[in-house]
């Protein structure tokens, strides 16, 4: 069964607080182990994590590490040897946090050898971890032409071992609330098999969840390029196949009226007649609801007038971006704003069984 990262995120979490209820019984408390191709945010999950635990993070690159990195450098005293740890592992008393050891299928075997001790005992020689640290590791698939060794099976039966899966609705929503284009999110749910997909070339650009985050990133920073150049960084990110169909998609959205028009009254509300521009212009009219500038009122209202005019496939799309990205809504105040505008009870009378199975499955 494979795990999308938030379910990943959750596990993490509740092995972290299994292990702070009795750190004495840490042994008991599988260190969890997330596989998964490149680009699809395991690094990223155990981050987030941490960051939502309210606890420190450490990521450890393995694959750039040799064993006396973990081990510590050998020093003599007074006629013995002893070892100097690392200040990269967490060793102060009463710290709490994730400590990731990644790219582990990618290290040597001997470095995987130094990581025994770390994963199973949480020590490394005389020295022992924080009791309030979680080990945890990450690596690629033997199956994704990645750098990979296999495990050793005494090192992977220390894990409880977790296969990672991209999740596009998962990936949309915290890309919305990152501010990625919505060109983006638009058209990945136009062509959601773009999303992720390791049949072109892998050794050039392909599609994964990081590479959208950096196309994203291409957008917003592109100012300065011209349109053919820019599409080249594009293609660069997620390859020529992938590059092409938005490259595309992105001229069909100059077709478009202006969402901040349509949501001022300045231009007629006309549904566009291709499935593409339906996905582009509702995505766009969500993000500029909260952004646009004049009286929200108004804004809300076109905003359901134009719901009113759609499928209830695209109105509940539309309202499901719009009520999960209200930047500064802190009290509330602007959702209820839409549910109480006089639009909604017509909305909801045309679109609320599919609104309600739409917020059931998100």
């Amino acid at each position: 069964m494979k795990a999308h990262p938030q379910q990943l995120i959750q596990i993490v979490c509740h092995q972290a607080r299994l292990l702070w209820a009795d750190p004495a019984q840490a042994r008991r408390v599988a260190p969890v182990f997330a596989h998964g191709a490149p680009g699809t945010g395991k690094s990223a999950a155990f981050e987030q994590a941490a960051r939502e635990l309210g606890v420190g993070f450490r990521d450890l690159r393995l694959a750039q590490y040799e064993p006396t990195d973990l081990r510590g450098l050998p020093v003599p005293q007074d006629g013995f040897t002893t070892w100097l740890p690392s200040a990269e592992l967490p060793w102060q008393a009463g710290t709490r946090g994730i400590l990731l050891l990644d790219e582990l299928t990618s290290a040597d075997r001997s470095v995987q050898a130094a990581a025994y001790q770390l994963v199973l005992d949480r020590c490394v020689g005389p020295m022992r971890l924080a009791d309030g640290w979680l080990v945890c590791a990450a690596g690629n698939r033997t199956e994704d032409r990645a750098i990979s060794h296999t495990l050793s099976s005494a090192l992977a039966n220390r894990f409880c071992h977790v296969e990672i899966e991209p999740d596009l609705t998962q990936w949309t929503a915290w890309a919305r609330a990152r501010g990625l284009a919505h060109e983006v999110l638009a058209f990945l749910r136009y062509r959601p098999e773009r999303f992720f997909s390791m049949d072109g070339a892998l050794d050039r650009g392909w599609p994964s969840p990081r590479s959208w985050e950096r196309v994203s990133h291409a957008l917003a920073t592109g100012a300065g390029l011209d349109r053919a150049t820019l599409e080249i960084v594009i293609e660069g990110l997620v390859g020529r196949a992938t590059a092409v169909e938005f490259a595309a998609f992105r001229e069909h959205l100059r077709e478009l009226p202006d969402a901040v028009d349509l949501l001022l009254g300045r231009t007629p509300l006309r549904v566009p007649p291709r499935a593409d521009q339906r996905y582009a212009l509702c995505a766009s009219l969500a993000w500029h609801l909260w952004r646009a500038p004049g009286p929200l009122d108004e804004r809300l209202g076109n905003f359901l007038r134009f719901g009113l005019q759609l499928g209830s496939d695209f109105a509940t799309m539309a309202m499901l971006d719009a009520t999960r990205d209200v930047p500064g809504d802190t009290d509330g105040q602007l959702t209820t704003a839409l549910f109480a505008h006089p639009l909604y009870e017509d909305w909801s009378r045309r679109h609320g069984q599919a609104w309600q199975t739409s917020e059931a499955v998100a």
